[in-house]
Protein backbone atom coordinates (compact mmCIF):
# COMPACT_ATOMS: atom_id res chain seq x y z
CA UNK A 1 0.00 0.00 0.00
CA UNK A 2 1.27 3.18 -0.72
CA UNK A 3 1.14 6.35 1.33
CA UNK A 4 -1.67 8.49 -0.28
CA UNK A 5 -1.70 12.11 -0.52
CA UNK A 6 -4.43 12.48 1.74
CA UNK A 7 -2.20 11.12 4.62
CA UNK A 8 0.55 12.93 3.79
CA UNK A 9 -1.28 16.47 3.89
CA UNK A 10 -2.67 15.16 7.05
CA UNK A 11 0.22 13.65 8.80
CA UNK A 12 1.89 16.85 7.66
CA UNK A 13 -0.95 19.09 9.19
CA UNK A 14 -1.05 16.86 12.54
CA UNK A 15 3.04 17.61 12.68
CA UNK A 16 2.35 21.64 12.67
CA UNK A 17 -0.23 21.70 15.07
CA UNK A 18 2.25 20.41 17.57
CA UNK A 19 4.86 22.47 16.60
CA UNK A 20 6.82 20.24 14.89
CA UNK A 21 8.43 19.69 11.32
CA UNK A 22 8.06 16.84 9.39
CA UNK A 23 10.41 15.75 6.53
CA UNK A 24 9.81 12.60 4.09
CA UNK A 25 12.76 9.89 3.91
CA UNK A 26 13.09 6.25 2.68
CA UNK A 27 13.67 3.73 5.14
CA UNK A 28 16.82 3.05 3.31
CA UNK A 29 18.45 5.85 3.97
CA UNK A 30 18.00 5.08 7.79
CA UNK A 31 21.41 4.54 9.30
CA UNK A 32 21.45 1.88 11.89
CA UNK A 33 24.88 0.77 13.53
CA UNK A 34 26.55 -1.88 15.95
CA UNK A 35 28.02 1.62 17.62
CA UNK A 36 25.03 2.94 18.68
CA UNK A 37 23.90 0.43 21.64
CA UNK A 38 27.20 0.55 22.85
CA UNK A 39 26.90 3.82 23.45
CA UNK A 40 23.46 3.23 25.50
CA UNK A 41 25.05 0.90 27.46
CA UNK A 42 28.80 3.30 28.04
CA UNK A 43 27.71 6.54 28.32
CA UNK A 44 23.80 6.63 29.08
CA UNK A 45 22.76 6.63 32.29
CA UNK A 46 19.79 5.33 31.38
CA UNK A 47 20.91 2.07 30.32
CA UNK A 48 18.46 -0.27 31.96
CA UNK A 49 16.46 1.99 33.40
CA UNK A 50 13.79 2.62 30.87
CA UNK A 51 11.36 -0.16 29.59
CA UNK A 52 11.68 1.89 25.73
CA UNK A 53 15.80 1.92 26.26
CA UNK A 54 18.16 -1.60 26.30
CA UNK A 55 18.12 -4.17 27.13
CA UNK A 56 14.38 -4.15 27.04
CA UNK A 57 14.06 -3.17 23.03
CA UNK A 58 15.50 -4.88 19.74
CA UNK A 59 18.84 -4.26 18.93
CA UNK A 60 20.31 -3.00 15.52
CA UNK A 61 20.13 -5.88 13.48
CA UNK A 62 16.85 -6.47 14.20
CA UNK A 63 16.32 -3.45 13.58
CA UNK A 64 18.05 -3.57 9.94
CA UNK A 65 15.50 -6.66 9.26
CA UNK A 66 12.53 -4.41 10.10
CA UNK A 67 13.51 -1.92 7.88
CA UNK A 68 13.07 -3.80 4.81
CA UNK A 69 9.31 -4.52 5.72
CA UNK A 70 8.75 -0.67 4.98
CA UNK A 71 8.63 1.78 1.91
CA UNK A 72 8.13 4.92 3.69
CA UNK A 73 9.15 6.71 6.40
CA UNK A 74 9.23 10.60 7.81
CA UNK A 75 11.71 12.45 10.64
CA UNK A 76 9.63 14.32 13.04
CA UNK A 77 11.71 17.24 13.62
CA UNK A 78 11.62 19.20 16.97
CA UNK A 79 13.55 22.17 18.38
CA UNK A 80 14.15 23.83 21.31
CA UNK A 81 12.67 23.03 24.91
CA UNK A 82 9.41 23.59 25.30
CA UNK A 83 8.74 26.70 27.91
CA UNK A 84 12.44 27.38 28.21
CA UNK A 85 14.69 30.19 26.30
CA UNK A 86 17.54 30.22 27.88
CA UNK A 87 19.63 27.77 30.76
CA UNK A 88 22.37 28.38 32.93
CA UNK A 89 23.84 25.20 32.80
CA UNK A 90 25.19 25.63 36.35
CA UNK A 91 21.66 25.44 37.38
CA UNK A 92 21.10 21.79 35.27
CA UNK A 93 19.98 19.65 38.18
CA UNK A 94 21.74 16.29 38.15
CA UNK A 95 18.92 14.47 37.19
CA UNK A 96 18.45 16.13 33.72
CA UNK A 97 16.32 13.81 32.42
CA UNK A 98 13.47 14.89 34.53
CA UNK A 99 14.96 18.56 33.47
CA UNK A 100 14.02 17.54 30.07
CA UNK A 101 10.69 15.81 30.41
CA UNK A 102 8.60 18.81 28.42
CA UNK A 103 11.04 18.26 25.44
CA UNK A 104 10.69 14.33 26.06
CA UNK A 105 7.09 14.04 26.24
CA UNK A 106 6.18 16.39 23.24
CA UNK A 107 8.39 14.22 20.95
CA UNK A 108 6.86 10.76 22.48
CA UNK A 109 3.29 12.47 22.24
CA UNK A 110 3.15 13.97 18.63
CA UNK A 111 5.11 10.40 17.67
CA UNK A 112 2.20 8.47 18.67
CA UNK A 113 -0.50 10.76 17.75
CA UNK A 114 1.42 10.97 14.28
CA UNK A 115 1.42 7.12 14.52
CA UNK A 116 -1.90 6.34 15.58
CA UNK A 117 -3.75 8.54 12.88
CA UNK A 118 -1.83 6.57 10.41
CA UNK A 119 -2.63 3.35 11.71
CA UNK A 120 -6.30 4.57 11.87
CA UNK A 121 -6.71 5.86 8.06
CA UNK A 122 -5.75 2.03 7.21
CA UNK A 123 -2.14 2.04 7.19
CA UNK A 124 -1.85 -0.87 10.07
CA UNK A 125 1.89 -1.14 9.96
CA UNK A 126 2.40 2.23 11.48
CA UNK A 127 5.18 2.49 14.11
CA UNK A 128 7.03 5.34 15.58
CA UNK A 129 10.23 6.34 17.57
CA UNK A 130 10.99 8.98 19.68
CA UNK A 131 14.01 10.04 21.22
CA UNK A 132 15.60 9.92 25.16
CA UNK A 133 14.63 7.81 27.55
CA UNK A 134 10.78 7.64 28.20
CA UNK A 135 9.50 9.75 30.56
CA UNK A 136 5.48 9.02 31.11
CA UNK A 137 6.66 7.85 34.59
CA UNK A 138 8.72 9.53 36.94
CA UNK A 139 10.46 6.43 37.80
CA UNK A 140 9.85 3.76 35.69
CA UNK A 141 9.23 0.25 36.84
CA UNK A 142 12.91 -1.34 35.19
CA UNK A 143 14.08 1.84 37.34
CA UNK A 144 12.19 0.49 40.79
CA UNK A 145 13.92 -2.99 40.46
CA UNK A 146 16.66 -3.66 42.25
CA UNK A 147 17.27 -6.90 41.10
CA UNK A 148 18.90 -8.99 37.69
CA UNK A 149 17.64 -6.92 34.71
CA UNK A 150 14.66 -8.64 33.61
CA UNK A 151 12.70 -7.84 30.13
CA UNK A 152 9.59 -9.31 31.77
CA UNK A 153 9.16 -6.51 33.16
CA UNK A 154 7.54 -4.87 30.28
CA UNK A 155 4.54 -6.57 31.07
CA UNK A 156 4.12 -4.18 33.93
CA UNK A 157 4.73 -0.95 31.98
CA UNK A 158 1.97 1.77 33.08
CA UNK A 159 1.78 3.43 29.66
CA UNK A 160 2.01 -0.17 27.52
CA UNK A 161 -0.10 1.56 24.60
CA UNK A 162 1.81 4.91 24.75
CA UNK A 163 5.65 3.62 24.85
CA UNK A 164 7.74 3.28 22.11
CA UNK A 165 11.48 2.96 21.69
CA UNK A 166 14.01 5.76 20.92
CA UNK A 167 15.54 5.53 17.76
CA UNK A 168 18.82 5.19 19.06
CA UNK A 169 17.57 2.65 21.56
CA UNK A 170 17.12 -0.03 18.49
CA UNK A 171 20.47 1.14 16.81
CA UNK A 172 19.46 3.79 14.38
CA UNK A 173 22.14 6.22 14.04
CA UNK A 174 20.23 9.79 14.39
CA UNK A 175 22.98 11.77 13.13
CA UNK A 176 24.21 10.24 10.04
CA UNK A 177 20.22 9.81 9.09
CA UNK A 178 19.72 13.22 9.79
CA UNK A 179 22.78 14.72 8.14
CA UNK A 180 21.31 12.61 4.93
CA UNK A 181 18.55 14.66 4.42
CA UNK A 182 20.60 18.21 5.37
CA UNK A 183 18.54 18.57 8.58
CA UNK A 184 20.17 20.82 11.28
CA UNK A 185 21.81 18.26 13.84
CA UNK A 186 24.87 18.96 16.63
CA UNK A 187 26.32 17.56 19.66
CA UNK A 188 24.49 19.53 22.67
CA UNK A 189 27.55 21.19 23.83
CA UNK A 190 27.82 20.99 27.98
CA UNK A 191 29.89 23.61 29.95
CA UNK A 192 33.42 22.33 30.46
CA UNK A 193 32.37 19.12 28.89
CA UNK A 194 30.19 17.94 31.85
CA UNK A 195 27.55 15.52 31.33
CA UNK A 196 24.37 17.27 31.38
CA UNK A 197 25.39 20.84 31.68
CA UNK A 198 23.59 21.94 28.90
CA UNK A 199 24.91 25.10 27.78
CA UNK A 200 21.60 26.14 25.85
CA UNK A 201 17.78 24.97 24.77
CA UNK A 202 17.71 24.91 21.39
CA UNK A 203 18.35 21.42 21.00
CA UNK A 204 17.54 19.57 17.57
CA UNK A 205 15.55 16.58 18.35
CA UNK A 206 13.85 13.66 16.09
CA UNK A 207 11.48 11.02 15.93
CA UNK A 208 10.80 8.87 13.57
CA UNK A 209 7.76 7.49 11.89
CA UNK A 210 7.26 4.37 9.64
CA UNK A 211 4.54 3.31 7.27
CA UNK A 212 3.97 1.20 4.18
Amino acid sequence: MQVDEKLDRELKALARKNKAGIHEVSPEDIVVGEWVRWKCMFGCKGYGKHLSCPPYVPGPQQTREMLKEYKKAYLVHFKGIPGIKEIDPDEVPANWHAFLAPLILWIHDTVYELEQHAFYSGYYKALGFGAYPCYYCEECVAEQSKGPVDVSFKRDCRHAEKVRPSMEAVGIDVFATVRKLGLPIEVIPCKDNQYGKFMHPSFDSYGLLLID
